[in-house]
């Protein structure tokens, strides 16, 4: 039987509908994924992300147990409440999952994605054995993401006893207040927050941003949005197959200090070896298609330097083009034009740097 999560009620209320999304009953979409794209380009929209799990993590050896799980150092978190994005890989190199560590007065708080979870926490506490450290799942948590230019001022109207604390967040930081937790982060690209409150409290919430005008959105919108921001999708961009420098994610990595030994590093240094030396291997670009048609995942990329494959591709609502994150040949620039294979038929797209899209604005050239 699929989840739900606490948030069920509220979609249908919403006239939601809803589909399965990695075993979870969630909305795709509440009449029309383009208005709700727009929304939270525009004004302001919200997401339940309550699928997603926190965990905290006490115990004297919380740090070092951070230094060995994730390819960035946690000891970057110079004050409580900043938060930093990492991949979580094995011994290979590729990617277990990607996540948040945010630094708090009782030690951390991860957010895992929704569909990874029970091999994360699998993960985490096979690595857990060796350090003084306690692991909580917040199963009684949910979690709202709201998002867009107006987000934090109707996120501040729905909840004015944290409207001060809100206000003073600054971007890639989350506090607590009570027993909600405010965090200054998102992913579509936009200003927004994401707010952890206790379950029973959800609903309510929800239907109070509804009343400052929040526009509910859905599955749909969020992976146009994220995708027009240049962000992964674990299961598209990354897996356990998957490296982080394949996936984009170098900028991730804390190589210094050389002594932190994280899980994977022997193997993404001599990956990084090999790619300083040309190898044959891939590396994550966009791609934008003006031609007919939608580039969609899996497609095949052919370029001088041999073929690649589309991870994600989408036609994009703010800039009214197809366009797609793909794995290409090292060989492969910026500027340089590829071909796609459309339905059986090779056709021209052009390598960007994403991301596509920032705060409701082109970017790329």
């Amino acid at each position: 039987m699929a989840h739900r999560t606490p948030l069920f009620d509220a979609h249908l209320a919403c006239n939601g509908k809803i589909v399965d999304f990695a075993g979870w009953e969630m909305p795709i979409n509440y009449g029309s994924q383009i208005k709700e794209h727009e929304a939270v380009r525009n004004d302001a929209g919200m997401f339940d992300v309550s699928h997603m799990t926190a965990v905290d993590v006490k115990g004297a050896g919380a740090t070092a147990f951070f230094q060995k799980l994730i390819g960035n150092d946690v000891a970057k978190l110079g004050f409580e409440g900043k938060a930093l994005y990492s991949g979580m890989y094995n011994e290979a190199g590729k990617v277990i999952d990607d996540l948040i560590v945010y630094r708090t007065s009782w030690g951390y708080r991860v957010v895992v994605n929704a569909g990874t979870t029970d091999k994360d926490l699998a993960w985490m506490g096979k690595v857990a054995a060796d350090f003084d450290v306690s692991l909580t799942p917040r199963r009684d948590l949910a979690m709202i993401a709201v998002q867009g230019p107006q987000a934090i001022a109707k996120a501040q109207a729905a909840k004015p006893d944290a409207a001060e604390l809100i206000a003073g967040l600054q971007v890639f930081q989350g506090l607590p207040h009570g027993e909600w937790f405010f965090a200054r982060t998102g992913y579509t690209g936009e200003d927004g927050l994401e707010i952890s409150m206790p379950a029973g409290e959800a609903i309510a919430f929800w239907h109070k941003l509804v009343e400052v005008g929040v526009a509910p959105a859905g599955l749909g919108a969020r992976d146009t949005l994220r995708l027009e921001a240049g962000m992964n999708l674990y299961g598209n961009e990354m897996d356990e197959t998957v490296s982080p420098l394949a996936a984009g994610m170098g900028w991730t990595i804390a190589w210094e200090p050389a002594s932190r030994d994280f899980i994977g590093r022997a193997a993404l240094e001599a990956e990084k070896a090999e790619r300083a030396a040309k190898g044959p291997l891939l590396k994550q670009v966009g791609l934008v298609f003006e031609g007919k048609g939608v580039l969609r995942s899996h497609m095949k990329v052919v370029t001088a330097g041999g073929e690649g494959e589309i991870t994600s591709g989408t036609f994009s609502p703010s800039l009214q083009v197809s366009i797609a994150m793909a794995r290409v040949p090292l060989s492969v620039q910026v500027g340089d034009s590829v071909q796609v294979d459309v339905r059986g038929t090779l056709q021209p797209a052009r390598v960007v740097r994403m991301p596509f899209v920032r705060h409701g604005k082109k970017v790329y050239e």
